[in-house]
């Protein structure tokens, strides 16, 4: 197990940095995988594109929130968002999603029915089940096949929109609007595809966006901020692209005996974020870049004793969490601190000994947010005209 570890570190590392590694072997073991992953994937493309696989449509627009890399651009919590946008504009949502690592994956089915959550996380997989938890009111399928899952949400809710999350590689499934998110400090990791670099696909391949949108864009110095933008306007090629950044906040708080003192509270509620302010804490995640919540924590303004970072989509067990307990304990820590997707997949049952702040993230589109929120409007109103004379 620890020299599977190792070997898996060792790919990890020759993934997330430019250069030459100190595995050239390995290294040259993945760049020739990923070409032959580049030349399936270049091939898939060209056969959509000659009509030889035909993608399905849905009876309604359908609204897709991807990205072309592996890690956290934000894809979840920019769903949360756009749904959230598409309802004020009076337009009934669906979500349909994979359900990545839910045992509900292969079989599809109704995660939230729009008045009840009907699966626990380990069936539904952690973002979909988040998703519920965040928007009660809106029906959540997963099914890795999503044009299923789209004909399940369009039987069973009637919705006007369906929005489909992570699904910009999922050609099968027809899309009337792609919005492809890109990280503002990394937008395409080193520039290789799988396994080699983090790409999924090509770069080329935004050219089937119809918008990019930056996220962590608060993260970027303003004289790398420029060039990258000047680099992406060129590869938008008079696509819209819109410029937003993470907003962390307290999502829930539990006390140490278990009993929760704040429930899914949203940003715009009354949730003191000073509660971190000063104390002593431990962290943990297993999320895509656990640094990068580390750092979140931080920001908060408190002092972190200690963390862990455990692989994403991480299924924790009771004895994961016991030691979690323990090494925060060690750390004279006061409060535990984790993530609202770390949270979803530890099940609730489970009574904390210290108290346990979850920390959720909304996207916020700050001065790009009108011209986001009209390009949205307009184009649904497009569509809406189409399917009306359809």
């Amino acid at each position: 197990m620890g020299t599977l570890g190792n070997v898996k570190r060792k790919i990890e590392t020759i993934m997330t940095t430019r250069g030459e590694s100190r595995s050239l072997f390995l290294e040259s073991f993945l760049f020739a995988i990923s070409i032959a992953y580049g030349g399936s994937v270049k091939l898939r493309e060209a056969l959509y594109k000659k009509g030889v696989l035909q993608s399905k449509r849905l009876p309604c627009p359908v609204v897709s929130i991807g990205n072309i890399t592996v890690g956290g651009t934000g894809k979840t919590p920019m769903t949360v968002y756009v749904t959230e946008l598409i309802r004020r504009f009076g337009y009934k949502v669906a979500i349909i999603s994979r359900g990545y690592k839910g045992k509900a994956e292969k079989t599809g089915g109704v995660v939230c029915d729009g008045r009840m959550i009907c699966m626990e996380p380990d069936q539904a997989g952690d973002e979909p089940f988040m998703m519920a938890q965040r928007l009660r009111s809106v029906p959540v399928i997963v099914g890795k096949d999503r044009f299923k899952a789209g004909m399940l949400a369009v039987k069973e809710f009637n919705p006007d929109v369906v929005l489909l999350d992570d699904g910009f590689q999922h050609l099968r499934l027809y899309r009337d609007i792609d919005l492809v998110l890109l990280d503002y400090n990394s937008p395409f990791g080193n520039g290789h595809l799988l396994p080699r670099g983090i790409l999924r696909e090509p770069v080329s391949s935004l050219l089937r966006a119809d918008a990019l949108i930056l996220t962590r864009s608060d993260s970027v110095p303003g004289s790398i901020k420029a060039k990258l933008l000047d680099r992406l306007m060129d590869l938008a090629q008079m696509r819209s692209v819109f410029l937003t950044f993470h907003s962390p906040y307290i999502y829930k708080v539990l006390k140490g005996a278990g009993d929760i003192e704040n429930s899914a509270l949203s940003k715009s509620q009354a949730c003191d974020s000073e509660i971190l302010k000063g104390r002593k804490v431990f962290a943990f995640s297993g999320i895509a870049r656990n640094e990068d919540f580390k750092h979140t924590v931080e920001s908060f303004g408190c002092d972190v004793s200690g963390f862990a970072g455990f692989p994403d989509h991480h299924p924790y067990s009771d004895e994961d969490i016991n030691t979690i307990l323990r090494s925060a304990k060690d750390a004279g820590a006061e409060i535990v601190c984790t993530t609202e997707k770390d949270y979803a997949r530890m099940g609730h049952s489970k009574s904390w000994s210290i108290d346990l702040v979850i920390i959720g993230i909304e996207i916020a589109f700050g001065d790009d947010e009108a011209a986001f929120n009209a390009y949205i409007q307009n184009r649904l109103s497009v569509l809406g005209r189409a399917v009306a004379a359809t």
